[in-house]
């Protein structure tokens, strides 16, 4: 299977158009492509699981506010985040587990440092085929 997102050329920026079959599956595949833009997520061997909880407006603040606590978690913690499980999910709040790993030089090789996440072209739809976001990371 392919990878369940794209990246968009976006001048000193990245952007990610994310799919999903469902909103959860959109916000896993989410923090799968910002693992992928910072690390290869493959390379990544959970060793502990950290319980979430993120809170926003409407599903694009959600998406930002999720993406910008995963963020954290590598900015402020040097922890890389191997994958995540979605216990519950609306347009106000999602509660997850995320599982990590805390940083090893020898095994994981770094391919951009992100700045933020941002707001800039945010944008989060249902279709009748599915769940798609598009985001754009500061780099």
């Amino acid at each position: 299977m392919g990878k369940p997102y794209q990246v968009i050329d976006h001048t000193a920026d990245i952007g990610l158009h994310v799919f999903g079959a469902d909103s959860a599956e959109l916000f896993r595949n989410a923090a799968r492509a910002l693992t992928d833009v910072i690390t290869d997520h493959r390379s990544v061997v959970a060793t502990e699981s950290l319980n979430l909880t993120i809170t926003g407006l409407d599903w694009p603040d959600l998406l930002v506010n999720w993406l910008r606590e995963l963020l954290y978690l590598w900015s402020g913690k040097e922890l890389l985040v191997e994958s995540v499980e979605i216990e519950q999910i609306s347009a106000h709040r999602i509660v997850a587990t995320a599982f990590v790993e805390s940083y090893q030089s020898e095994r994981h090789r770094i391919h951009n440092e992100i700045k933020a996440v941002t707001y800039h072209q945010i944008d989060v739809s249902k279709s009748l085929t599915g769940w798609q976001a598009k985001i754009i990371l500061d780099v």
